[in-house]
């Protein structure tokens, strides 16, 4: 939140109690991840049941179409940001980010979506490109260019109820992941086989491993799809969406 600007992160703060009204109004409350539930649980009386996020028929699809893209040169790494305030998410592993890039001149750094490039030392800025969000299919498509996907989560409470919904994507197109120990991304990231979980201060040598062997890092690109097609696909799976809500929804 300190992230935001200070008229939108108000405006957040003045419509949170009508969200926890409408929670409370409810019968069940749905919500995308465990450490979600567990932090709503502390603030209504409700059932809470939790259904994640998965991968859908489109997204598999898209995923498929757009795996044969052609990498750029060199070594490139790309950070998805969704909505405002993820500076303070790279904030986490950018000295880190910059070492890696300074020890090499054909490596890169892909921004998709909003980024304040400001907050980022010269280093990185040097070799560094920012796109702007299109349609769904282009951002797959960018994705598919990378070499690995960059995850970083600080650790609050906002970011302990994140989804792996990036991971999802990642995945999609066949791409490697770096992911921090945070939310629900270790629950879909398996470090070593689909990816990397990264704490603070590993993020350089989590980097420098995966572009020193290309061939094993595009095979846990494909680990991730595959084990996105396994465990990850259509919303009744058990560890997608609780039996009790199904049960409830059905019954």
């Amino acid at each position: 939140m300190s992230a935001l600007d200070p008229g939108l992160r108000a405006h957040f703060v003045a419509q949170a109690p009508r969200y926890l009204d409408a929670m409370n109004a409810a019968d069940i409350i749905s919500v995308s991840t465990p450490g979600l539930a567990d932090h709503a649980r502390l603030l209504t009386d409700r059932p809470v049941f939790v259904r994640r996020n998965f991968a859908d028929s489109a997204t598999l699809k898209l995923g498929a179409a757009v795996r044969s893209v052609a990498r750029q040169g060199g070594f490139g790494m790309v950070f998805a940001s969704g909505s405002k305030g993820h500076e303070a998410d790279f904030a986490t592993i950018k000295e880190e980010v910059a070492t890696f890039l300074h020890a090499a001149p054909e490596r890169h750094l892909t921004i998709l979506g909003h980024f304040d490039m400001a907050t980022l030392p010269s280093t990185i800025r040097a070799r560094c490109e920012v796109r702007p969000f299109t349609g769904y299919d282009e951002y797959l498509r960018a994705l598919a260019e990378a070499d690995c996907a960059l995850m970083p989560l600080a650790d609050d409470t906002f970011n302990q109820c994140k989804s792996a919904v990036r991971a999802i994507d990642a995945a999609a197109v066949r791409l490697a992941v770096i992911a921090s120990d945070v939310g629900d991304l270790p629950n879909v990231v398996t470090h070593g086989r689909t990816g990397l979980i990264a704490g603070q201060g590993m993020w350089t040598a989590a980097l420098e491993r995966l572009a020193a062997d290309p061939k094993a890092t595009r095979a846990m690109g494909q680990s991730a799809r595959l084990n996105l097609e396994t465990h990850w696909p259509g919303s009744r799976a058990p560890r997608i969406i609780a039996p009790e809500l199904l049960d409830w929804v059905l019954g």
